[in-house]
């Protein structure tokens, strides 16, 4: 479990195709692994890897074939920077709201203009995840936890202060930007929990097409 509270920015310091899935190797820059083990989990751009090596200052990960497909890892290069943010404890603040650290889709950047000392960026998410994007609600970009300050169809808008554009990867952004995003986790059991019953069936059934006008 995650915050959305970068702790540092990392970069890629290699990537490569280990048994036909893949190897990452992350410079963790000013993160500390001091108190880091073998199967701890650090969130790499908001998706939850589990560390398998690591030394001083980098750790490597292995990562599916499938996390490189749904989300924007598969568009790392070497040098590539990365927000860093390692597994939460039980006893930490928590400052900024429930991640898990599943990407549940890629988003684009669509538009970003300064906003006073704070920068307006505009995504688009996929048509999947819309619903699950309020406004005044929470969101996770790259593993960064941000308030979404108004939706238009597949469109949110979120501000980003100057800080956060400093401590984060946000400020190398560029339009077309490929994201990971993470919805609120809250707003995904809400939907199944209002389905009741209808959560457990799947496909076409009798009961299915009596509901919707079938005879």
């Amino acid at each position: 479990m995650f915050t959305g509270i970068i702790e540092a920015t990392g970069s890629v310091a290699n990537l490569s195709r280990i048994s036909d899935e893949w190897r990452l190797v992350i410079s963790t820059g000013g993160l500390s692994l001091d108190d880091v083990k073998l199967g701890d989990s650090i969130a790499v751009n908001g998706c939850c890897l589990t560390v398998v090596e690591f030394d001083t200052n980098q750790f490597a990960a292995d990562v599916s074939n499938e996390t490189m497909n749904c989300t924007s890892l598969g568009q790392l290069k070497t040098g590539s920077r990365v927000n860093l943010e390692k597994a939460m404890q039980a006893n930490a603040r928590f400052g900024g709201h429930i991640v898990s650290g599943h990407v549940d889709g890629v988003g684009s950047l669509v538009s970003s203009t300064p906003d006073g000392r704070s920068i307006r960026l505009v995504y688009e998410a996929p048509a999947e995840l819309a619903r699950y994007i309020a406004g005044k609600g929470s969101i996770c970009i790259d593993g960064t936890s941000l308030t979404v300050n108004a939706v238009n169809g597949l469109q949110f808008t979120v501000n980003v202060i100057p800080h956060t554009q400093v401590e984060t990867i946000i400020g190398d952004y560029v339009i077309g930007q490929k994201v990971n995003l993470e919805v609120d986790l809250i707003a995904r059991y809400l939907e199944r929990l209002m389905q009741g019953n209808k959560a457990a069936k799947s496909g076409i059934d009798a009961d299915f097409l009596a509901e919707h006008g079938y005879k």
